[in-house]
């Protein structure tokens, strides 16, 4: 199938492409990712283009859903380094494509249109201590009040990128016996300002647009209708978990890996071109020369496998093995190509003056994030129907 990019998808690049130019440097981008931090100044701008809309329906102030724009402005900021892609997936994708799959009418009204205006910054809490890929133990326990008016949580939520930044945890908890795994667990919207609410940072390598956390819960309470679908969407979270949505997050983080991967394939690709050795450019050496192609060869096949997927997501059909495929090709073969386009390099690759540096710290973390590539392989194989006796 020929795949040939919208218009308005290409504009949408060149205008993300002059608006980093203008707002976010290589110098700039360096000393964020140093400091761990974001620029929100810098985001506030970004969010004037409307992009933060691209995940939300026009009749809640969005710009209309469309997957496969929103998948190319991730490629485009996540190419100068996270410190704006990683706010823009906590805008657009943790709260505008979750709120839009699984809030009720009324937190649709309150929270989709400051989202889409980038007002405000979703982290997910879903991962435990002692939980990971299997979400269906989650030991987070939250309990109605006596008075049925508030709900109160109890428990540790691990890896939880962005809390410090974010205005609200989109929440995995246990809200009855352990025993009927699927049916007792609901999302909860907790705001990070709430009183038992602490956060704790990790240290970690790569994606440091802001720090990892742990959130932790000790007897914090929120209303009734923070219940993520209302109050009568208790116990019914798995479904919320296991949607639309949790698709088309693999989509955002595959995308990253994708950007992380084209900016050091240019970067290679030019660098080889201006350093000399043994009186010739090292692109002129067979063995740089391969090595190059080879990188943007796989980056081509990456792209494809992105973009189909993000198609089929932007057209409403069935994306969840298309999703997992895009997540395990990209993430197993982008650190690949970076880390080829690295050794090009050299030592220059190693060193923190160049961005090559930050490509390769960033880029390790792609087959474990977003679900990792066995999670991938677990869900083709169930989605396929793949005989287990």
């Amino acid at each position: 199938m020929h795949y040939q990019e919208p218009e308005h998808v290409a504009m949408l690049r060149e205008s993300v492409r002059r608006f980093l130019d203008a707002e976010m440097p290589r110098e700039r981008a360096r000393e964020l990712d140093a400091a761990a931090d974001f620029s929100r100044d810098a985001f506030r701008k970004l969010c004037e283009l409307g992009v933060t809309g691209l995940t939300i329906p026009e009749e809640y102030g969005g710009a209309g859903i469309d997957i496969v724009a929103a998948i190319a402005v991730i490629e485009e900021l996540a190419q100068r380094g996270t410190s704006l892609a990683g706010p823009f997936i906590h805008c657009a994708f943790y709260g505008g494509m979750n709120m839009v799959e699984n809030a009720s009418e009324a937190q649709k009204r309150e929270y989709l249109p400051r989202l889409a205006k980038g007002e405000i910054l979703f982290a997910y809490g879903l991962s435990e201590p002692d939980v990971g890929g299997d979400l269906a133990s989650a030991r987070v326990t939250a309990a109605l009040t006596p008075d049925g008016k508030r709900v109160r949580i109890n428990g540790t939520k691990r890896w939880c990128t962005g809390a410090r930044i974010a205005d609200y945890v989109y929440t995995l908890v246990r809200s009855g016996p352990k025993e009927d795994r699927y049916r007792n667990l609901t999302m909860l919207l907790v705001p990070t300002d709430t009183p038992g609410l602490s956060i704790v940072d990790i240290d970690h390598i790569g994606l440091r647009y802001a720090t990892t956390c742990d959130v932790i819960f000790e007897d914090a309470e929120v209303l009734v209708e923070n219940i993520v679908g209302g109050p009568e969407k208790w116990n019914q979270g798995w479904p919320m978990l296991v949607g639309r949505g949790l698709d088309v997050e693999r989509l955002e983080i595959t995308a990253v890996a994708l950007g992380i991967a084209t900016a050091a394939v240019e970067d290679a690709w030019r660098y080889a071109q201006e350093r000399a050795q043994f009186g010739r450019v090292i692109s002129g050496h067979q063995a740089v020369r391969n090595a190059l192609v080879d990188a943007r060869t796989k980056l081509v096949a990456c792209r494809h496998m992105l973009y189909h997927a993000a198609w089929l997501a932007t057209s409403g059909a069935d994306c969840s093995v298309e999703s997992s495929m895009a997540k395990l090709f990209v993430g197993e073969n982008a650190p690949d190509i970076v880390l080829a386009c690295q050794r090009v390099m050299g030592a220059y690759g190693c060193a923190r003056e160049y961005d090559m540096e930050r490509y390769v710290r960033d880029i390790v973390c792609m087959p474990i994030v977003g679900g990792s590539s066995n999670m991938q392989r677990n869900n083709i194989a169930g989605r396929l129907r793949l005989a287990t006796k």
